[in-house]
């Protein structure tokens, strides 16, 4: 398994993946050295990453191989879906999965999702339309939905 550590504006990255595929991307709550020296196996996700960042990607376009079971990766299959710049709850994501009363597992199994940001868990929101909770933390789920909102808002202050 290779790593590298990036820089994004919302915190240091951490990228694990080889040959079969991208295993993990997550965020780190502390300040890590960025790798000098990007693993070939990791750079395309490090470039679309990069670009996700800029503005000028909006779906990814990588090999993925997360561990999970049967259920998880079904959940993050349908997390998949979720069109860049929109949101959905968890009560319609265990809709879409074909049982409401999965509603709790479901949650759950968007809390384990260990693509962030490629497998955009950040989408899900509350049915209320609050921000629910967010491994990465909820300041950064803000940051995220409002990095691809096609309205965006100038601060007033």
């Amino acid at each position: 398994m290779e790593e590298c550590i990036i820089n994004s504006p919302v915190g240091f990255t951490k990228i694990l993946g080889d040959i079969n595929g991208i295993s993990s991307v997550s965020v780190l709550n502390s300040e890590e050295k960025p790798t000098d020296i990007i693993p070939e196996t990791l750079e395309d996700c490090v470039i679309q990453l990069n670009e996700y960042f800029e503005g000028t990607r909006k779906f990814f376009n990588l090999k993925l191989n997360p561990s999970g079971t049967d259920f998880q990766k079904k959940v993050w299959k349908l997390l998949e879906e979720i069109p860049y710049g929109k949101t959905t709850s968890y009560l319609e994501l265990s809709k879409k999965y074909g049982d409401v009363k999965a509603i709790r597992a479901v949650a759950n199994a968007n809390g384990k999702n260990p693509l962030w940001i490629i497998v955009p868990c950040h989408r899900v929101i509350g049915s209320d339309g609050s921000l629910t909770g967010y491994a990465g933390g909820l300041h950064r789920k803000q940051w995220l939905l409002e990095h691809e909102s096609p309205y965006k808002q100038q601060s007033l202050f």
